[in-house]
């Protein structure tokens, strides 16, 4: 197991650490009383492999409660459990511009100045400073950066690869684009299975129609190129911080063509170890219009 305790200073950047290990794959808990680490490093344990990523955020939100946190770490060493302390700091000019953008008080300032609860808490976090595997000075970090730090650290290869969403989405033009798509894709410069009786009725999903929409040159030229637009283009995403990600295939009624090359992206996405989803907006709009399925 690894069990990850993130602490730091207020504005530091424990709140975006904390959703970054979520996407990571971590249990996240936040505010624990730090009396409570104990117990719930046990019930972690007991759960028999289920919980095998924790995170848990422990910081001066706590009061009273959070100078607890030294006993529980010292139980956690004499049973030897292993765990790690992630350190969020920042310069005081930095923290004070973010309070004073997020229009906060410091948790420690009560009515008085940024910079006096900034200095308090500071000096209340030594010791679990000193105790920190990795600290992270977040002054000079992008949201973005932080991110990147995070994986390196929490992550692996595979899961950050994951983190993006990927929908390949068909649809027809006559209904109108997406929305949300991010990139769209027209497919009307292909054959045209609509125009040839026998394939009409069916639609892309069935063999007869993709097998159709496949076998032209055009579209595997087509399908290579776009392949190798979107292995370069999701690491790139990911690196950017992006979570979501909507490639929107479209011919003329969103029936046949959109909906053959949808499926074969979608499949060769897969292929490559990406989390894909497959959806089909506009295939059953003909459905009363005399279309069939095989």
């Amino acid at each position: 197991m690894r069990f990850v305790i993130v602490t730091g200073l207020s504005g530091a950047g424990k709140t975006e650490a904390t959703r970054n290990l979520e996407d990571l794959g971590y249990f996240c808990v936040d505010n624990l009383p730090p009396k409570l680490i104990p117990k719930f490093a046990e019930a972690c344990v007991q759960s028999e492999g289920k919980i095998d990523k924790v995170a848990l955020v422990i910081d001066i939100r706590g009061g009273v409660f959070f100078d607890d946190i030294f006993e529980s770490l010292n139980y956690l060493k004499r049973q030897e459990f292993k765990y790690e302390i992630l350190f969020l700091d920042a310069s005081d000019d930095v923290l004070v511009k973010r309070f004073k953008e997020a229009r906060r008080s410091h948790p420690l300032a009560q009515n008085g100045r940024v910079i006096t609860g900034i200095n308090l808490e500071r000096n209340k976090l030594i010791e679990v400073k000193h105790r920190a595997d990795l600290i992270i000075d977040t002054s000079k970090y992008a949201i973005k950066d932080l991110r990147e730090k995070m994986n390196e650290y929490y992550g692996t290869g595979k899961e950050v690869e994951r983190q993006l969403s990927t929908t390949v989405l068909s649809f027809g033009f006559k209904y109108g684009i997406p929305v949300d798509a991010d990139l769209v894709f027209d497919v009307r410069f292909l054959p045209n299975p609509f125009y040839i009786p026998e394939l009409k009725p069916y639609s892309g999903i069935d063999k007869p129609v993709r097998d159709y929409v496949i076998k032209h040159e055009e579209t595997k030229g087509f399908l290579e190129r776009l392949e190798d637009m979107i292995k370069f283009l999701i690491p790139n995403y990911i690196k950017e911080g992006k979570r979501q990600l909507i490639i929107a295939i479209g011919c003329t009624g969103g029936r046949h063509r959109s909906v053959a090359i949808a499926n074969e992206i979608y499949e060769r996405l897969n292929k490559l170890n990406y989390k894909a989803s497959i959806e089909h907006r506009d295939i059953h709009e003909d459905v009363n219009k005399g279309a069939k399925k095989l």
